[in-house]
């Protein structure tokens, strides 16, 4: 039976927003919140290597990048509804099995099923919002859900901080099943039947085993580079196989009749330019994310909940932005926000680089930048997410948010592979010093590439378009 969209009113709206938000927030969580928690797993399980126990990091990634296209084409094509329902359980699953996890291994398979419900839950949610706003409303709404995924993002640390003291690693997968219960109690009720497909066929899911082998190489192949060295045969080889499985994706995709990822999404100018200052954007932001709580903790001594707490102002800035930035996006348009966005968010960069000695000013120094980076996150990232899917046809939402966010994934791993690049191993207070303010620019010069790749962006659409 085809599932039919149905109009919704402002109330029924707003809890389809509330239980997607819930979705994307927990998704995107879990991408940052297992960072912090690195140095209890290691006290927990000082039997295993720190090379094994990057696994429990680097096997959601992978699963989460990899899976995201399939389970976005999926949801365009069986209904987002159902898929969205379906990953909250399995997210849910998994991380159950995380936090009950005795050894490494069983952790491991409980993040690579976290992985899987998680890329099947991001892209369904966004399918799910845009069915029930209006097109006038659609820049807004996409704008405000991707200020949820950066805020997750972006509080992991302080969130996983604070867990992690009071209860210990196993906590920072246990909060997650409450927020499925609730989910998942709440969805049938109030989220509407999406349109399916009205295409014969069924996609090719046998011909996105390359893309999904192509991603999962990359992103092993970045962030295992730096401890396996980039220049061994192991990680040669391993982006040799992401290059031929990704020509094979691409060769089998143009001739096909129902691909997984139809090619010609990338003719729309919007979709190929966003996507593309995604991918530069995200080096730089996770680079930042990342690199700053461990400046607070190596350089400044802070211990991990203090420097959780020190970066939050940040993100609660981009959570008061998005929501005004998409609709002043809807009256300027998509390019002069992000200009402005990425200016801001390299001044904060720069002023870091300039400003932040060896000694600890955190209210002098550090929270007059951390506050202006955050309104250069809540002016990009969800505008760059609305911009992606602004020429799309509804029956192409999930797909088109699933290649953004795929994007996203890749430039993080590639972000952070730079990061750990330029801080090497730990040196003196001012040689410390030194390679963070390298880090600080690298992320801000990625900022001012990706404001030069918005500039193709078009402003405005055509209301045949809209």
């Amino acid at each position: 039976m085809t599932e039919l969209t149905t109009t919704l009113g402002a109330a029924n709206r707003r809890a389809v927003f509330a239980v997607t938000a819930l979705g994307s927030f927990m998704a995107s969580l879990d991408l940052s919140i297992v960072n912090v928690a690195f140095p209890s797993l290691e006290h927990s399980f000082h039997h295993d290597t720190t090379a094994t126990l990057s696994w429990i990091i680097t096997a959601y990634t992978i699963v989460f990048g990899s899976l995201l296209v399939i389970a976005g084409r999926t949801a365009d094509r069986l209904g987002a509804r159902r898929l969205f329902l379906t990953g909250l359980a399995i997210f849910g699953l998994g991380s159950l099995a995380c936090g009950v996890a005795p050894d490494v291994a069983l952790l491991i398979v409980g993040r690579v099923v976290q992985g899987v419900g998680a890329a099947a839950v991001l892209p369904s949610s966004l399918g799910l919002l845009l069915a029930a706003f209006p097109s006038s409303r659609r820049s807004e709404t996409v704008a405000l859900w991707g200020g949820i995924g950066a805020l997750a993002v972006a509080t992991g640390p302080s969130i996983g901080a604070a867990l992690i003291s009071g209860f210990g690693w196993r906590a920072a997968f246990f909060v997650n099943l409450p927020v499925v219960v609730v989910a998942l109690s709440c969805g049938p009720r109030v989220l509407a039947k999406t349109a399916r497909s009205e295409r014969s066929s069924y996609p090719d899911y046998p011909g996105a085993v390359p893309l999904a082998v192509s991603l999962a190489l990359l992103v092993l192949g970045i962030s295992q580079g730096p401890s396996w060295g980039w220049s061994s045969l192991r990680i040669m080889s391993i982006f040799a196989g992401a290059v031929v499985a990704l020509c094979i994706f691409l060769f089998r995709s143009s001739r096909h009749q129902s691909p997984v990822l139809d090619l010609t999404l990338f003719r729309a100018r919007n979709f190929s330019a966003a996507n593309t200052a995604t991918v530069v954007y995200a080096m730089g932001f996770f680079a930042m994310l990342l690199g700053n709580i461990l400046f607070l903790t190596s350089v400044w001594h802070y211990p991990i909940l203090e420097a959780g707490l020190a970066v939050t102002p940040g993100p609660l800035v981009v959570a008061v932005v998005s929501g005004p930035a998409g609709r002043i996006t809807a009256r300027v348009g998509f390019r002069r926000v992000l200009l402005v966005g990425f200016s801001v968010f390299a001044l904060g960069l720069g002023w870091y680089a300039l400003r932040v000695g060896a000694h600890p000013d955190y209210a002098a120094v550090w929270l007059p930048g951390t506050l202006v980076i955050g309104l250069g996150i809540g002016l990009t990232f969800p505008i760059l997410s609305a911009a992606a899917v602004s020429s799309l046809h509804p029956e192409r939402f999930s797909v088109g948010s699933a290649v953004n966010q795929t994007a996203r994934q890749i430039g993080g791993s590639v972000g952070v592979a730079v990061l750990v690049a330029i801080l090497g191993t730990p040196a003196s207070a001012a040689i410390d010093l030194t390679r963070f303010q390298h880090v600080w620019i690298f992320c801000a010069l990625a900022a001012v590439t990706a404001g030069v790749v918005s500039t193709t962006v078009r402003a405005h659409l055509s209301p045949a378009e809209r």
